[in-house]
This record gives structure tokens, C-alpha cells and sequence, in this order.
């Protein structure tokens, strides 16, 4: 999660995004469809300044506004891709998006949620080389979970399950990369009062630094001051209106960029993180 990001996928916001209906995608009040395309250029922009190379996903979004952020709908691994198969009733059918740009790529395609599964990639995170945790909440099931276990079984990876907070309720995104963003090999930013405690123990036992994140930022970004994205060991890229996070980032050696994003991340409950999905990591 925090090697130095080589190559990311990235995908341009779409027109269904641009004109989509608010209640409709739970989208808030901070949304401005006229500013998303020159947010993510800029965030774009930083992936690029970071060293990562960036790769385009298809520009057709099959009508899903939410297809921008293309962590959820395929989750890497060592050995190739997994298709998810999202839990938001809009975004059914996205992980298609992802399955086009694999193959065209030439990346493996090694599995596939599928049959009543349900998984977003938003809500699993690797702690190291052998051992992915996952959340399970209203947008991923034990079945989704199951599936994952079994594709990844071969691999030699462990899994740990914890079960999110109810939290905002159903119709909001509330993913585990909701709480917890890693910044460095061994150091955690988390929403500490909603972290599920065997994740605590289990960041405790492999002697993980905790960086607690203000609440109040926490409660005001809509859970997004907490999602930033790691483009190597002690860097990350963060939205600029969350002034009390960077800080507790930077005093404990954190180099963190930012840039304007409410109108796209807040509006839309979708962070940096979000907006990627990383293909390669690498030291080397």
C-alpha cells in the first residue's frame, strides 16, 4: 500500500457524472459538476509529479456516475486482477469497465466476484505482501468475502475480516478505507472511535504506528480526511481542506500534497484513494 506507485489506472469523469441527478448517487451539496473535470486533472497532475505512470480506463461509463473512482470495481494482486462486483445498486456491472481494460493491457484476470457476491475493493486493504484485511458492510458481503479467500487462497494470503459501523447508515459510503489510509510501511491514519477493535489489536500485534485523525475534520469531510492516498513511504496526496490531518501527517515525518477537491471528493464520498487504482508498486 505504500511502496512507491508506479503505474495507476485513472478514468476521466464521465457525462453521466456530469449530469448526474444528486439524491439520486447520495451525492451532497458540496458537488459542482462545472469544476470536476479540472479537479481531477490537477489530482492527475500529482500522480504524474509523484513518478507514477498513468493509465486511462475506458471513456464510456456505462451510465455510472460513480465509475470515476476506480478503486472499487477490481482489486489488484500480486498475480493479476479481481473483478468485484459492487455492493451500490448503481454501480452494478462496473467491474465490466475494468474487465475491458485488463484485457486490453494484457494484465490476468484471475477471478471474479459473482453469485449474490458482493465486494468493493474500497473496502479491503493490504497490510503487507500476505495479508489483506476486509470490511464487511453494506457494500460487501460474507459471500463476496468467501469468494475473494478462495481466489486468493493459491497465493498464500492470509485474510482478516471486520465487520464497519453502521455509522451514516446504508445509502452512505462507508467503506474500511473509510478509517484507515496507510502512509509508510508501518504507520496507520485512522479514524480511531469507529475502528473495529480486532483491526486495532491486529495493528498492534504487527507493531504499527497509529496516527489518530481529528474527528471533527473526520465528521466535516463526510469521511473523507482520512482517505489519502500513499504514492511511496512517507508521502501521500490529500485534499487541501483538512488542516488539522496534514498537520498530525507532517509531524510525524509525512511529506503530503494536496489539492482542491471538495467539489468532486466530498461531494461525491470519494477520496484520492478513490480516484485510482493502482496496478504497480515497486521499490525497484
Amino acid at each position: 500500500m505504500t511502496a512507491p506507485l508506479k503505474k495507476v489506472a485513472v478514468k476521466k469523469p464521465g457525462r453521466s457524472l456530469i449530469n448526474a441527478k444528486v439524491e439520486e448517487w447520495h451525492y451532497g451539496p458540496s458537488f459542482n459538476p462545472k469544476k470536476i473535470e479540472e479537479i481531477h486533472a490537477s489530482f492527475v497532475q500529482l500522480l504524474r509529479d509523484s513518478g507514477a505512470e498513468v493509465f486511462w480506463m475506458p471513456e464510456n461509463d456505462l451510465g455510472i456516475a460513480d465509475a470515476v473512482f476506480t478503486y472499487d470495481a477490481s482489486l489488484m494482486t500480486p498475480l493479476g486482477a479481481i473483478l468485484m462486483s459492487p455492493g451500490k445498486l448503481l454501480r452494478r456491472g462496473e467491474q465490466n469497465i475494468h474487465r475491458d481494460f485488463y484485457n486490453d493491457l494484457n494484465i490476468p484476470i484471475i477471478g471474479s466476484i459473482k453469485n449474490g457476491g458482493l465486494a468493493e475493493a474500497g473496502d479491503t486493504l493490504w497490510l503487507d505482501e500476505k495479508t489483506l484485511v476486509i470490511g464487511r458492510g453494506f457494500r460487501t458481503n460474507f459471500e463476496g468475502i468467501e469468494q475473494i479467500g478462495e481466489i486468493l487462497f493459491p497465493q498464500g494470503i492470509s485474510i482478516h475480516v471486520f465487520d464497519l459501523p453502521v455509522y451514516s447508515g446504508e445509502t452512505a459510503c462507508l467503506h474500511l478505507m473509510s478509517l484507515i489510509s496507510l502512509v509508510d510501511t508501518y504507520t496507520a491514519l485512522v479514524c480511531l472511535p469507529l475502528l473495529p477493535v480486532g483491526l486495532l489489536e491486529l495493528l498492534k500485534e504487527k507493531n504499527f504506528l497509529i496516527i489518530e485523525a481529528p474527528f471533527g475534520e473526520f465528521e466535516n469531510s463526510n469521511t473523507l480526511s482520512t482517505n489519502v492516498l500513499a504514492t511511496g513511504p512517507k508521502a501521500c496526496i490529500m485534499l487541501d481542506s483538512m488542516p488539522e490531518t496534514r498537520a498530525v501527517l507532517e509531524r510525524e515525518g509525512i511529506n503530503v500534497k494536496v489539492f482542491k477537491g471538495d467539489s468532486l471528493c466530498i461531494g461525491c464520498e470519494g477520496g484520492p484513494t478513490c480516484l485510482t487504482r493502482p496496478l504497480l508498486r515497486s521499490h525497484t
